[in-house]
């Protein structure tokens, strides 16, 4: 078999039905779907390359870092991209039945007999996941081009339906969370990647949105995660909301004004996740120096970006907060983290007016909940991604990232997270009390 995968088609403008890069490839058919899954396996293997070259070794070997940390071998991580695949797709008999799957189908050999004590998550303990055994970089990436192979093959006869491709889209938007999940163990390592984040425009007021009656969750048809199901309306009352994240300059401002050492801006839950924090904590994750207006000249904030110090942008938003973080500062500044609803209304209806997302994944109020009708999908009733672990305790994520894929960029997508992770790239945006 080659070692080179075929190029990936250019991308297209986001948001039309004829490009890879679009959100609608929740809904797309067989072609588009082979087109996207050879783009996300070579972004896979260039994020690789990266952190070859980060790492100056083949190896890719990082330190042991607590799995509360977000961070996995990277060789680790890629062998479970491709294993996943093989997993829902090559091995599962029933996938044809799509969402209404039987959680434990059927299942047939793996390509390689080590693949389940390797990369299977509920069989591969944290510690097993930086053993030396594993495939080195070179036998991983040969596992990523034969299951690649594997899954191109059956999707070439699967049916046109969002029961017959719904296996294969979600091997897509699985590959495209764990690119983020590569980006973001970088940052976390203190790894140069050469990632840019996009120059970001000139901060607008907030803007009033009117009340309003609105369809939270996807519809039926294509695909959705287990979070985004289904569809249901609820009364929206007249609201003010940001325009744009928090921004740095705001965010100095908080600081400045003692934010990080008074209880009462605090939630018990957050003043206690502070106080926990090693040297005592007095801003953002990465952020080595904060400091106020001196003289006139603004703000400044030094933070560790990819390994090296920068000084962010004070317009550009805040980022790697956690959800206590993010409640403190609307409670200091007088106003409340915007909700779920109140987001998605905007990204919605608000563009024109200077509405801007995907800088940030950003927190919104509450926690996370089922939405009516709420069931579990094969992946997540497996285990590995329970929302309904979560329920009640994690906090609902809007937006993206500029580590997000562009096809995942959709004003519809919900993540979630604990409220004390902070190791993303998590901002957050507020309305008027």
């Amino acid at each position: 078999m080659s070692s080179r995968l075929p190029p990936s088609t250019p991308s297209g403008a986001m948001g039309l039905p004829h490009s890879i890069d679009s959100p609608d490839m929740c809904r797309a058919g067989r072609e588009l779907l082979s087109l996207a899954l050879i783009d996300a396996r070579n972004h896979t293997l260039h994020l690789l390359s990266l952190y070859e070259e980060a790492l100056g070794a083949e190896a890719l070997a990082v330190p042991p870092v607590p799995e509360e940390e977000g961070v996995v071998p990277p060789v680790w991580l890629a062998g479970h991209i491709g294993w996943f695949a093989e997993w829902w797709i090559g091995r599962n008999t029933q996938r044809a039945f799509g969402v209404d799957c039987p959680v434990r189908p059927t299942r047939l050999a793996p390509i390689d007999p080590g693949a389940d004590d390797w990369w299977n998550p509920s069989q591969s303990t944290p510690g097993r996941r930086w053993s030396p055994d594993l495939p080195d970089l070179a036998q991983t990436k040969a596992y990523l081009l034969e299951t690649l192979e594997s899954t191109l093959e059956l999707l070439e006869n699967a049916a046109e339906t969002d029961a017959g491709l719904y296996f294969y889209r979600l091997a897509l938007f699985h590959e495209d969370l764990r690119g983020e999940q590569f980006v973001v163990m970088a940052q976390t390592l203190g790894l140069p990647l050469g990632v840019e984040q996009a120059p970001i425009a000139v901060t607008r007021e907030p803007l009033l949105l009117p009340a309003t009656r609105w369809e939270l969750g996807s519809s039926e048809s294509g695909f959705a995660f287990a979070q985004e199901r289904s569809a249901h309306r609820v009364d929206v009352p007249e609201f003010e909301i940001d325009a744009q994240p928090v921004t740095w300059n705001q965010y100095i401002e908080f600081v400045d004004d003692g934010g990080y050492d008074r209880e009462e801006l605090w939630h018990g839950e957050g003043w206690r996740w502070l106080g926990a924090q090693i040297e005592g904590r007095r801003g953002p994750r990465h952020v080595e120096q904060i400091g106020a207006a001196r003289n006139g000249t603004g703000g400044s904030v030094l933070q560790q970006r990819f390994g090296v110090t920068v000084r962010a942008a004070g317009h550009h938003s805040a980022v790697h907060l956690s959800w206590w973080e993010a409640d403190a500062w609307a409670r200091w500044a007088g106003r409340r983290i915007a909700t779920e609803v109140e987001w998605e209304i905007a990204a919605h209806t608000a563009g024109r007016r200077g509405f801007r997302w995907a800088d940030v994944h950003e927190w919104t109020a509450g926690t996370l909940q089922p939405w009516p009708g709420y069931r579990a999908d094969p992946w997540s009733a497996g285990g590995e991604f329970d929302p309904a672990a979560a329920f009640g305790r994690a906090r609902v994520l809007r937006g993206a990232s500029f580590a997000t894929r562009a096809r995942l960029r959709s004003p519809r997508r919900r993540g979630f997270a604990l409220p004390e992770r902070d190791d993303g790239f998590f901002g957050f945006r507020t309305c008027a009390l």
